[in-house]
């Protein structure tokens, strides 16, 4: 059991300092590089054409990984504290929600050339952010407590539609595989929202926990899981009522939960265990547990955003203390490669680039 100083009270009193004064939050929320070996560059010829995008928000900055080669081959400046971010459905684009100010910024993939700004509004603190299959943007407004959505968001004249959740810290979403729904975490309040996105209902927010945070759907829409980081536990909820149908413990602070693209199995990244708990979904229970950095250097990694591989074989891991990504294998448990990133990577997405695609497309 790690015995590190950033101990639960003090994340918690963190989370409430970030609610209170967000520039606080914002430039501490993570501590220095640890003084780690650098991680060895490794090749892995199965990644062929594909390149992991990661958030810096320590130095307001987009890393792009050649995950051939495990090498970083371009950084680029972006926007103000960048934390989530989400592909375009066709691989082109790159949007991050630019948590220590008010827009959605978009980047292409091909060269991380800004195309769009769009604004949310004063003071919205974009967090979680979602590029659906139907084209639309959506991403939590935290300072406003809502959520937006983006139709058409390259085109000439975005359209935005705000929906409020009304509470405290709205973090984290995600959004129904028709678009007719989506769910928030809301850290400060301690609960879980439902939103009607066809607007024909009031928000539905029931507690969850204490300080949830990480939230999933089921790829079939029929089960929402969410994991609160403050008491150590994962619900799977009815996504319409939000009723709890199961209840587990995890690691420790799982602050981000993932459900595999196969729909059979979640994860929770345990911050201060550096683990990775994971949940078979029929059952509900939890089947085995994944060491990343393990409670030794739990500390040191600071361990946060968790993101699958589409096929499911690996786990991507941010570690924002040692400014890194962990690969690791699903099957095997075993972390395959670490990539050096930017200062305090946080946000994940994997890309498989399109062949044909031009620096100059839009």
């Amino acid at each position: 059991m790690t015995s590190f100083p950033a101990s639960r009270n003090a994340h918690v009193g963190k989370t409430m300092l970030r609610l209170a004064a967000p520039a606080l939050w914002l430039a501490g929320c993570s501590p220095a590089a640890a003084d780690l070996p650098p991680p060895e560059v490794v090749a892995d010829g199965a990644m062929e054409g594909q390149v992991l995008f990661v958030t810096n928000k320590g130095e307001d900055t987009l890393s792009k990984v050649d995950l051939a080669t495990g090498e970083e081959v371009q950084r680029v400046d972006s926007c103000t504290t960048p934390h989530e971010l989400a592909v375009s459905p066709d691989g082109r684009h790159v949007a991050l929600g630019c948590y220590g100010g008010r827009s959605i910024t978009i980047l292409r993939t091909a060269d991380l050339v800004v195309v769009k700004e769009i604004e949310l509004g004063e003071g919205a603190r974009p967090h979680g952010i979602v590029w659906h299959a139907n084209g639309n943007l959506y991403a939590t407004a935290e300072g406003r407590e809502a959520m937006v959505r983006v139709e058409d968001p390259l085109g000439e004249a975005p359209v935005l539609a705000e929906f409020k959740t009304n509470k405290k810290g709205t973090h984290m979403l995600t959004v129904a595989p028709d678009g007719s729904a989506a769910w928030t975490v809301d850290m400060g309040s301690g609960t879980v929202t439902r939103i009607d996105l066809a607007g024909d209902s009031p928000p539905l927010s029931v507690p969850m926990g204490e300080e949830p945070e990480g939230i999933s759907l089921s790829p079939d829409g029929t089960a929402l899981w969410v994991s609160a980081r403050g008491s150590n536990e994962a619900f799977e909820l009815d996504p319409a009522t939000l009723e709890v149908r199961k209840r587990l413990e995890t690691g420790r602070f799982p602050l981000r939960l993932a459900i595999r693209p196969q729909g059979d199995v979640a994860i929770t990244s345990n911050l201060e265990d550096a683990t990775l708990s994971v949940i078979e979904l029929a059952s509900g229970e939890l089947t085995r547990t994944i060491k990343v950095g393990g409670p030794g250097q739990a500390e040191q990694r600071f361990q946060v955003t968790v993101l699958w591989s589409d096929d499911g074989s690996r786990i991507y891991v941010a570690e924002t203390g040692s400014n890194t990504v962990a690969e690791v294998d699903y099957a095997g448990g075993k972390v395959l490669r670490h990539f050096l990133v930017g200062e305090d990577g946080d946000g994940l997405a994997v890309v498989a680039l399109p062949e044909s695609e031009g620096s100059g497309d839009e």
